[in-house]
């Protein structure tokens, strides 16, 4: 499936930002911004089912194959957040960027607590300023007018998919390219044990002190700092 995509930028760097559940492109804006200043063309998919992508079905293996139809081969870094870097792990192989950096990754989706899914249906469709300001009291007003605009154009029936196609352990066996996994503090999708695992894997791991789970807008100066050494600064050079 062909996704809507939005780029910004036209430095000689490339970068992929590919979105968690129930957002889409906009999530990006800050680090989108911070991206452009170093040097890079910012290419942002909206998975399906979000934003002006087309709907279902809804699967992981799906995800990655559009991403794989829509992206460029070779970037100098991709980038998936939640349920965007499953998405991203399970096409990093195809997509072959330099390297990959996993925020908060939903790996193993099916782990979801009792409920989960009602409650995150119920927060979509009730959602207002206040409560998601409420929700996310570190998050800019660009960010809160982000949240609001994704929820509505997210099809709801993704949530029933999450509880029957998303089920079991994707954890990667290792890395394809060199990544690295940022995690929130603490993180929503991986226990200290499954980063202890990750790092016996290959990976490399960091933690971005005192954020939640949208690291990249609690605290996008900590977001952009974590990844000395994974993007270029200044100047760039190929």
């Amino acid at each position: 499936m062909r996704l809507n995509v939005h780029e910004r930028g036209t430095g000689p760097g490339t970068a992929l930002l590919i979105h968690g559940g129930m957002a889409d492109h906009r999530t990006w804006h800050a680090v989108e911004r911070r991206l452009v200043e170093r040097g890079y063309r910012v290419i942002a998919p909206d998975l399906r089912g979000h934003g002006r992508s087309p709907r279902g079905p809804y699967r992981p293996d799906l995800l990655a194959d559009d991403l794989v139809e829509s992206l460029p081969r070779g970037a100098d870094v991709a980038v998936g957040h939640s349920l965007g870097g499953l998405a991203l792990s399970l096409a990093a192989g195809r997509l072959s960027p330099r390297r990959a950096v996993y925020s908060d990754p939903a790996f193993r989706p099916g782990s979801l607590p009792p409920g989960a899914v009602a409650a995150l249906r119920a927060m979509v469709e009730n959602a207002d300023e206040e409560s998601v300001r409420k929700a996310n009291p570190r998050w800019s007003k660009e960010d809160v007018e982000a949240e609001l605009a994704s929820f509505a154009a997210f099809d709801l029936t993704f949530l029933t998919a999450t509880e029957e196609s998303f089920g079991g352990d994707r954890l990667p066996a290792g890395p394809v390219v060199p990544s690295l996994v940022q995690l929130a503090d603490p993180s929503l999708t991986i226990d200290p044990a499954t980063a202890g695992l990750l790092r016996q894997r290959g990976f490399a791991v960091t933690t971005v002190p005192g954020t939640g789970h949208c690291i990249h807008r609690d605290d996008p100066e900590g977001f952009m700092a974590s990844l000395d050494g994974w993007i270029r600064h200044g100047s760039y050079t190929i």
